[in-house]
């Protein structure tokens, strides 16, 4: 077939980057060449507008056995164990078809941890959608919100894995672009990490797993490109799957490991056949030959470019060692799936495909998965939000809490997380919305790791090197408010169209933000993945990095977000915090009542924010706190009356000593603030003074009302009854 300029454009290639094809072969592309290095130069599989910036974030830590540039992060978590972890996205697919999308995005996940020969014990997802009451795309947002949430559970479930937690936010920008972010763990011995390389001249080449098919043709290249009126056409390219395959190929995969046999091993996920066998050859300095006529293959008549770009779900490539590839194939006959030898490992450095014997493709490997085009795009400075402060004459702090407690971004979660089944393997201590982390058990070392997800697009939006630092800090803050000390991070970016300077300025600062934020906490990035071009006729999303950070805790019993008794004392860990008109812009008070959004995110004092941290995670391991919840999303009014809407029932008064007005007193975002209670006060402003954080006592745990007073004066008086109808009310209006 001849190379037209169209041809290249349909490729999402520019005359450029063609040229330089033509240069690295010494030649034109054949079909197949051009589809598996447009592939490979995607956005999504080469991070070419942004692995220059990547290079900023530290990745070294006393803990990482393995940083980025693998299928997952490892760190060591001691007694001879370590946890594999990474955070995916898959929004594209997730807007085309809801279902499937999120589906094959949790099962591509897990292939990346059981990929490093770490059992996944933990799910998590971050999702963004649009506003669910739109007249104009409301019910397109609640059928996407649905879709989703059924994929993701039922992946999850059928694959025997818990999602124990996450976070769910809605915002106009999401409405044409939804973000289905997925962060999986697991777990093995350190000895038993496999690596996705590819060694030993001769060794064969085998295909496990599933057969190929047409579905998720190119789906790399359509997750690197805006959508369009034609994005609906695009359904060949989202990927189908199958989680209980998945699962044996699970069980298998772990078993084959542990014969010896296996050389290297490596999922078929983005660009499929041809991210596996050229990564593998690149990584390991080696080529790899394959014959498709011994592909397995669901469909008739599959073209060479068809089988090499396919992403057909719950596929493997392995190498082992020559002589003993009857050891895997006995594994994989055991568990029922197929196991083929395709090709062998030469000592070339080029990727050859063959047909009937004939050679399709002949690509250097590492010119093809390692020197894809780099581009320092412009980057000029992130738009600004100038309106002007507009706050409600007459601020009532009794009406606004109840409406904040129902609005889809803090309300209940609950029609979402009793869809996962987050209990599966008996590891999990702290599930969905019981306390500010996840936290599953590592029976095996006698300790636990807390998760956490967060990320917060109006603040990133406003400033993206502040809105990244902060997220940043309110998951190390989420862990240390559970007792588990931060110790490292994976993100996931989403941005829009990087090539507008404006939109590459947000990713720039975004990314330097996490940077210093990271080396700050000590939670170096363990690795990650960036999705950009989130945009649908022009209209882009906030920029939204998802911070996933780790922490390790003693298996103890976690500090939860509820009261448990009357008759505490509750304090203010961190003090009142500081806000004025334009920190309060982006807080969700001004999203939800004044239907705005201005000036900056809050401000963070990276030093308090540390100390608060320590003196949090010493008071937890004293056993001084019955409960703990950290501050940030509606404020200090909205985390009380989480706190208080526990199945104890217990509320609080409490009694501020502040200089702010009203609705900025309930309502400000300030971090580095933790609401505590405590049968043991004293002991709680000890380790506060010691660490130099201020610990006000500011009110008393007592039966069923949440009062609210302002030096003396009631700002609102709450039964916890209404409280509690209003929070998980706030998603059953659009979803029933």
């Amino acid at each position: 077939m001849t190379i037209t300029a169209d041809l290249i454009v349909q490729h999402q290639l520019t005359a450029a980057e063609y040229e330089k094809i033509v240069a690295i072969l010494g030649r034109e592309p054949s079909y197949t060449e051009l589809g598996i290095f447009s592939v490979m130069w995607s956005e999504h599989c080469s991070y070419k507008s942004s692995r220059l910036h990547l290079k900023k974030l530290p990745t070294r830590g006393k803990l990482v056995v393995q940083g980025p540039g693998e299928n997952a992060g490892i760190i060591d978590i001691g007694s001879g164990y370590v946890i594999a972890f990474k955070i995916e996205s898959h929004n594209h697919p997730s807007f085309i078809e809801p279902f499937q999308g999120a589906a094959t995005g949790v099962g591509g996940i897990l292939r990346d941890i059981f990929t490093m020969g770490a059992r996944p014990i933990a799910v998590l997802d971050s999702l963004r959608f649009g506003r669910l009451d739109s007249p104009s795309t409301g019910a397109r947002n609640r059928r996407i919100l649905g879709g989703v949430v059924a994929g993701i559970a039922h992946y999850g479930n059928c694959f025997g894995v818990p999602t124990v937690g996450g976070e769910c936010i809605f915002e106009p920008c999401y409405d044409g672009n939804p973000l289905v972010n997925v962060f999986a763990l697991g777990v093995c011995r350190k000895e038993d990490v496999f690596y996705a390389k590819a060694a030993g001249v001769g060794n064969p080449v085998i295909y496990v797993g599933a057969r190929t098919g047409r579905d998720g043709i190119h789906g790399a290249s359509m997750a690197s490109a805006e959508f369009t009126e034609e994005s609906k056409q695009k359904r060949p390219n989202v990927q189908v799957g199958d989680p209980f395959l998945e699962k044996l190929l699970l069980e298998a995969c772990l078993e084959a490991m542990r014969t010896g046999a296996i050389v290297g091993i490596q999922d078929m996920g983005a660009a499929g056949l041809t991210c596996s066998t050229c990564e593998m050859g690149s990584r390991g300095e080696v080529g790899i030959e394959i014959e498709l006529d011994r592909v397995p293959q669901r469909e008739t008549g599959m073209t060479p470019y068809e089988i090499m770009l396919s992403e057909s779900q719950e596929r493997m490539l392995l190498v082992a060692e020559s002589g003993r590839e009857d050891e895997v194939y006995r594994v994989f006959r055991k568990w029922g799936l197929e196991a083929v030898e395709i090709g062998t490992v030469t000592g070339d450095g080029k990727l050859r495909v063959r047909e009937h014997g004939a050679t399709v493709a002949e690509i250097p490997n590492r010119e093809l998965a390692d020197e894809a085009p780099l581009y320092d795009r412009p980057h000029t400075a992130p738009p600004e939000v100038t309106r002007r402060p507009e706050l409600p004459t007459e601020p009532n702090v009794q009406k606004s809490l109840p409406a904040l407690l129902a609005a889809p971004d803090l309300c209940s979660k609950l029609w979402i997380w009793q869809q996962y089944d987050y209990q599966v393997r008996t590891n999990t201590i702290a599930g969905p919305e019981r306390a500010d982390a996840a936290i599953v058990r590592i029976k095996e070392t006698g300790r636990s790791v807390a998760i956490s997800l967060d990320g917060n697009g109006r603040y990133t939006y406003l400033s993206p090197r502040e809105g990244a630092r902060l997220a940043v800090a309110e998951s190390c803050r989420n862990l240390s408010t559970v007792g588990a000390l931060p110790v490292a991070a994976t993100n996931c970016l989403n941005f829009g169209n990087p090539e507008r300077p404006e939109i590459m300025a947000q990713l720039v600062e975004a990314i330097e933000g996490i940077a210093e934020a990271c080396q700050f906490f000590e939670t170096p990035i363990t690795g990650g993945n960036v999705s950009l071009y989130n945009e649908t006729l022009g209209e882009g999303i906030y920029p939204t990095p998802v911070l996933g950070i780790v922490g390790l805790m003693p298996t103890a019993q976690p500090l939860g977000i509820a009261f448990r008794n009357p008759g505490r004392v509750v304090v203010l860990l961190g003090g009142p915090g500081v806000c004025d008109e334009v920190r309060f812009g982006s807080s969700q008070f001004v999203k939800e009542i004044a239907g705005d959004l201005w000036g900056l995110p809050p401000a963070l004092d990276m030093e308090l924010e540390k100390r608060v941290q320590a003196a949090m995670r010493e008071v937890a391991a004293a056993g001084l706190a019955e409960s703990a919840h950290d501050i940030s999303d509606g404020g200090l009014a909205v985390a009380l009356a989480e706190c208080c809407l526990g199945p104890e029932g217990v509320g609080a008064q409490v009694d501020l000593d502040s200089d702010l007005r009203p609705e900025m007193l309930a309502f400000h975002e300030a971090p580095s603030r933790i609401l505590l209670s405590t049968a043991q006060p004293a002991a709680v402003a000890t380790i506060a003074s010691a660490h130099g954080v201020p610990a006000p006592v500011v009110g008393v745990t007592m039966e069923s009302e949440l009062e609210i007073r302002q030096r003396g004066m009631t700002l609102g008086c709450w039964d916890l009854a209404e409280l509690q109808a209003a929070h998980a009310g706030g998603l059953g209006k659009y979803v029933g």
